[in-house]
């Protein structure tokens, strides 16, 4: 049985430390702060017992939750470690002094693999003796959830390292996504922040309210995105596929990307977006409404899982 070690207790943590217990795997889990490892057990039972009556495990929760131990010790927590899955503060300091400690006490055929939303593997590793083992396995929050893991290697990175992360990915059920090359914010980040800062734009502009822009996405886009990319969609709304496609709209969409400029969420605009969300959710609602969005991907994900590739 593989042994998964999950440095960092918080939201991602939780969520990795599910993502490979209900896999069968054993888990040892810490946090830097005192305390958090053993709370969020109760967080993470809870979680589990959702995924049971969603009908995504078949298990019983207190079994999957038994595999995971919360240590002491970060020494603990990869001891015998086959995987490190680190989920730290989204700060490059704290992530070089955790990768010199990790590179220190595994040993050298221990993947570490970093789950940033944004800072490059090349920049947290490079002065490591084990740098090639290391690498970043960026996940989509909730990762128990939504499964895209997207693995980028630094330009050391070794591809065995890659491709052994990838399989992992694929037996604990998540579907990993490789770069070949490291970018700023990775892929997933730059494909929504181009959607994110041209929602912000028209706010800005005046040509739509946030409610209906969001009605445009989980109301038009987000219903074939949640089955198809982006490439497969275009490839069916044309009838003679992508180059078809381009053809047809290249010239009204290439117009359209010469009007976006860069944009840099001035505080006017995020002011505007901030007060139409707190008229529409109080923020002492978010986390109310952020587990209603979890059943309602537990629902989509049951579906999904129950149709046709």
């Amino acid at each position: 049985m593989d042994r998964i070690a999950v440095v960092g207790a918080g939201l991602i943590g939780r969520a990795w430390s599910m993502v490979f217990a209900r896999a069968g795997m054993e888990v040892r889990l810490w946090d830097k702060a005192p305390g958090i490892a053993e709370s969020a057990m109760a967080v993470i039972r809870e979680r589990l017992a959702d995924l049971r009556a969603a009908g995504l495990v078949q298990e019983a929760p207190e079994a999957i939750a038994a595999r995971i131990t919360p240590c002491a010790t970060l020494a603990d927590c990869v001891e015998g470690a086959t995987h490190v899955q680190e989920n730290g503060p989204e700060r490059l300091a704290p992530k070089q002094d955790l990768f010199a400690e990790l590179d220190r006490l595994c040993p050298p055929d221990v993947v570490l693999a970093s789950s940033t939303s944004g800072i490059p593997a090349s920049e947290f590793t490079g002065n490591l003796a084990g740098r090639a083992r290391c690498l970043v396995a960026h996940p989509v929050n909730p990762p128990y959830l939504v499964p895209l893991v997207e693995l980028v290697g630094a330009p050391w990175t070794d591809p065995a390292v890659v491709a052994r992360t990838r399989a992992l990915m694929g037996r604990v059920g998540q579907v990993p996504v490789t770069a070949h090359k490291e970018t700023r914010g990775f892929v997933l980040n730059r494909l929504q922040a181009a959607l994110v800062a041209e929602a912000f734009r028209m706010v800005r502009d005046g040509v739509m309210s946030v409610e209906d822009i969001d009605a445009c996405v989980k109301d038009g886009l987000g219903l074939r995105w949640a089955f198809m990319g982006p490439f497969e969609t275009i490839d069916m709304n044309a009838p003679g596929g992508v180059a078809d496609y381009a053809e047809r709209f290249g010239p009204l969409l290439g117009g359209i990307t010469e009007e976006q400029t860069p944009y840099h969420y001035d505080a006017e605009t995020v002011a505007r977006v901030t007060a139409e969300r707190r008229a529409a959710l109080d923020l002492a609602g978010i986390e109310e409404r952020s587990a209603w969005r979890d059943r309602r991907l537990m629902a989509l994900l049951a579906h999904k899982r129950g149709q046709p590739g």
